[in-house]
């Protein structure tokens, strides 16, 4: 799908700046769509280097209204208009002020109205919103349609004016409240004038029982939340508003527990104030859901944390009896055994401190692949090295992964470098969207005569068949290097990285 910012520079020579008010506009205009109960088109003039003929405007974004039918079921984006198809797109620019259209316009078998507002940037026109109302579905006038209408009235006004959105607004939009979720008119003085029922049940909930026109709502607000803190902020947020500042959103706990967001935002159209809207949505039951899910995954945490614990205290009993034991091939198992024990213990200590039960594979190795070495022979002279990165990767594949390449690089170390010959093991990875591609390269003497890895019966090779197979659902091989004077082994480790069963 075309981008906004793709047609824009295919069809226009607007610079930066103005491209980045247009993507701030259409970040904000779903809140007119909803109080307009209109689709908005965003158009801008074709440039002429992209226009033999000139005047054609082509339509870069396009948003319906929630609150109300679309005019336009079809996709306009991409659509070029001449300036006899829609004559007041030219007209708004050419002078600068709402234009609407006297009489109806049919478009496919569907009434509506069009108005053209131009989009000021600076002392610019760069652009005009088509505001386009389905007229098929009549509606009955209501204080509510009629406080939704003069509010968008208003921030259309604004965006003629080139003050709506503010150039310092960094609301995340996405997550403020929108007019579904509740709608507060003030005046110039901070008195309300409307409420609707969502955001009259909202101040319900946090502890106002009567209704909410004629109150000055900012006091209100300070009274009925908790936290002093909060409470100054949110009535500051919407005494800015009322003098013109840009608002943010801002979330507040009232006396009975109800959580609520506040989004206040000045209206201010030809420069003159008009009073602010303030959004607010209850989201007690979310905020709700949101700590039990927070308590759940700090348990989850703890839990890590407690393996981590017990497996470290396994390990350091493990190597006290490797200690005490005489026989050098029952202290190498237990040595061996106390470094699995160890790799796995890390990969429940990055667990631990995970927030979503994913972890950071590279610098998990960087700690495991040292004690390789070290626990091969005390003699060993072989570097281990890594190109590529493995990135994060799920709990579920972090430990029969970790354990894999741990005993992989162990065979390498202990088998290829008889008698603490030098050498070097090289671990390659790559990653695709869908396959995890792992190789294991070493330079040493290479594979016995008539090796067969179905066949082998070491443990640390039975451990990397079962993991690879049973846990990591991959797929490994073994096989001898010889290039020349370059000799050794290579183990291909293949797993898909696609949503396990």
């Amino acid at each position: 799908m075309t981008t906004l910012s793709d047609l824009l520079a295919e069809n226009t020579g607007l610079s930066g700046e103005a491209a980045d008010h247009l993507q701030a506009v259409v970040a904000e205009w779903q809140l007119l769509a909803d109080l307009s109960f209109a689709d908005f088109l965003l158009w801008v003039p074709v440039s002429p280097e992209h226009n033999e003929q000139g005047g054609d405007f082509v339509c870069v974004a396009q948003a319906r209204p929630t609150t109300a039918p679309t005019a336009h079921p079809e996709d306009v984006v991409g659509t070029r208009f001449t300036v006899e198809d829609h004559p007041q797109l030219a007209r708004a620019i050419r002078e600068v002020r709402i234009c609407r259209e006297e009489d109806p316009h049919w478009y496919r078998d569907l009434p509506m109205r069009r108005e053209a507002i131009p989009v000021t940037f600076g002392s610019n026109v760069i652009a005009v919103l088509s505001r386009e109302t389905n007229l098929a579905a009549p509606r009955v006038p209501s204080p509510l349609e009629v406080a939704y209408l003069g509010s968008a009235g208003d921030l259309c006004q604004m965006i003629v004016d080139g003050t709506f959105p503010h150039v310092d607004s960094q609301t995340d939009v996405h997550t403020s409240p929108r007019v579904g979720d509740g709608l507060i008119r003030l005046d110039a003085a901070g008195n309300v004038v409307f409420a609707s029922p969502n955001g009259l049940s909202a101040y319900h909930r946090m502890g106002h029982e009567s209704d909410l026109v004629g109150t000055r709502l900012a006091p209100l607000t300070r009274s009925l939340i908790r936290d002093p803190f909060d409470a100054t902020e949110v009535a500051h947020r919407i005494l800015d508003a009322l003098d013109g500042k840009p608002g943010s959103r801002t979330e507040a706990e009232s006396r009975r527990g109800a959580v609520v967001l506040f989004r206040a935002l000045p209206l201010r159209p030809h420069g003159q104030p008009a009073g602010a809207l303030v959004l607010c949505r209850d989201v007690t039951e979310v905020k709700r859901r949101d700590r039990a899910l927070l308590s759940k995954d700090a348990t989850i945490r703890e839990i890590h944390h407690r393996v981590k614990n017990n497996l470290q205290t396994v390990a350091a009993l493990l190597r006290l009896q490797s200690r005490r034991t005489s026989n050098a091939e029952a202290r190498q198992a237990l040595t061996e055994s106390v470094r699995r024990v160890a790799s796995i213990a890390m990969v429940h200590e990055a667990l631990s401190v995970s927030v979503d039960e994913r972890v950071d594979l590279d610098k998990l190795l960087d700690n495991v692949l040292p004690m390789v070495g070290e626990v091969a022979t005390a003699e060993s002279r072989v570097s281990i090295s890594r190109s590529g990165s493995f990135g994060i990767v799920v709990a579920e594949i972090a430990t029969p992964l970790v354990m894999v390449l741990a005993e992989l690089v162990q065979n390498a170390v202990e088998h290829a470098f008889p008698d603490g010959r030098p050498g070097k093991v090289e671990i390659v990875v790559s990653r695709s969207a869908r396959w995890l591609d792992v190789l294991i390269r070493d330079n040493g003497r290479g594979l016995p005569s008539g090796f067969s890895l179905e066949r082998a019966d070491g443990l640390g090779l039975q451990i990397v068949r079962t993991l690879v197979e049973s846990e990591l659902r991959g797929s490994l091989s073994l096989r001898k290097l010889k290039d020349g004077a370059t000799r050794g082994t290579e183990a291909a480790l293949r797993l898909p990285l696609g949503r396990r069963p």
